[in-house]
């Protein structure tokens, strides 16, 4: 056989079926689309039964059949809208069965709207419809905390505030502070762990949860689950204290309480002990009106029976008796004088020690405050040779440098 027959000769070669002319497409599409990122609009979005999402991603020049199965579906469930521009990742996958190609959608994100912030709603959205939030769950502060823990970082600035205020409010109360991270990997693990810590210790009255200000990524981990689920396990009075006015996190609405700001954290934790002197003092002089008025009515009271026509038949037994009569009003109004007395002299006595208490009197008379590390020396033992200090006046600190 020549060249040109060989060429030219008839073969038979074997007709591919529908399926596997499918096949091959199927093979050679996936084979090349299998990680993509596309963008577009959603349309015709649907939820099975099953839980799946089944949706077109469209724009002026095509349309994209789209599937988002159902465990990776609840993740990224409110972002699935008819409408909403978005960006799908996924990989695109032949429906052999009807030779229609689909895009099987692993992530989605709204364009315009950051990742965390979507969490942030997503999680917000879960927790409520369990109940988290839910006003009946709230547990009432306590009026008169003897011991309050804080949950933060010792080297911040908020937990410095709270100090200062818990200092003019209420010296009575002591402070339990649990050092936790408040930003980064091991933030959430350690706030969780240090509310479980302090609800198990039975003098601590009330729990702060608080740092500063900052970015939404700063502020995340009082964004976790856990975090919400530990504080709303928590069986003490919780404040939520996060960021500045502006701010809001899943801590806040699960929490007992939400304060603006770390300082008003502490500001709701605790009465002001000037309002309880001077409440103290209204008190001591209603008590003093009332036994006087009620003095007053009972002596009228006598006086008046003393001259109806009843009893002038006893006028005579009532002579007799007026000098006893006499006698107990003196002893009873001495008693009760004596009683106001010794009132007067606890009401004082109170007033007195909540003044003592006060660390900033010593400050007032001359005496001065030393300070090395944010930490107040109190003992030659907490001090740290060589490093600097900072002596406290009653105007102010001075710093004095470390040695050389």
């Amino acid at each position: 056989m020549d060249l040109f027959e060989e060429i030219f000769e008839e073969k038979s070669t074997p007709i591919p079926s529908v399926g596997e002319l499918t096949q091959k497409i199927k093979q050679l599409l996936e084979g090349h689309f299998n990680q993509v990122q596309v963008k577009g609009e959603l349309s015709n979005v649907k939820r099975s039964s099953n839980g799946h999402i089944y949706c077109t991603l469209k724009d002026s020049e095509a349309q994209l059949p789209c599937v988002i199965w159902r465990s990776n579906a609840q993740a990224y469930h409110s972002v699935f809208e008819d409408g909403r521009e978005v960006i799908l990742s996924g990989t695109i996958q032949l429906y052999k069965p009807q030779g229609r190609y689909q895009l099987i959608i692993e992530h989605a994100e709204p364009v315009g709207i950051g990742r965390l912030q979507l969490e942030f709603e997503r999680l917000k959205k879960k927790l409520e419809a369990e109940g988290l939030f839910n006003p009946s769950n709230k547990k009432t502060l306590p009026r008169f905390p003897s011991t309050i823990g804080v949950v933060t970082s010792r080297t911040t600035a908020a937990f410095q505030d709270i100090i200062s205020t818990l200092s003019k409010r209420w010296p009575l109360a002591e402070i339990e502070l649990f050092h936790a991270s408040v930003q980064g990997e091991r933030a959430a693990d350690e706030i969780c762990t240090g509310i479980e810590y302090l609800a198990k210790q039975n003098h601590v009255d009330v729990i702060i949860v608080t740092r500063g200000g900052g970015s939404l990524e700063d502020l995340w981990p009082f964004n976790e689950e856990r975090v919400a689920r530990a504080i709303f396990a928590c069986t003490i009075p919780v404040i939520s204290g996060v960021g500045h006015e502006i701010d809001f996190s899943i801590s806040d609405f699960v929490a007992d309480v939400r304060a603006a700001t770390p300082t008003q954290a502490a500001v709701i934790a605790t009465p002001n002990r000037e309002d309880i002197l001077v409440g103290l003092d209204d008190f001591s002089s209603r008590v003093s009106r009332i036994i006087e008025q009620k003095w007053s009515k009972s002596a009228q009271r006598v006086e008046y029976l003393a001259k109806s026509h009843a009893l002038k038949k006893v006028l005579e037994l009532w002579n007799i008796s007026k000098m006893k009569h006499a006698q107990a009003h003196q002893t009873l109004h001495h008693r009760i004088k004596n009683l106001m007395q010794e009132r007067t002299s606890e009401l004082q006595n109170w007033k007195h020690r909540l003044d003592k208490l006060n660390p900033n009197v010593a400050l007032d008379q001359g005496y001065t405050r030393i300070w090395q590390n944010d930490q107040w020396i109190k003992s030659k033992s907490m001090l740290v040779e060589g490093e600097a200090i900072q002596v406290e006046f009653k105007d102010g600190r001075a710093a004095i440098a470390k040695e050389n």
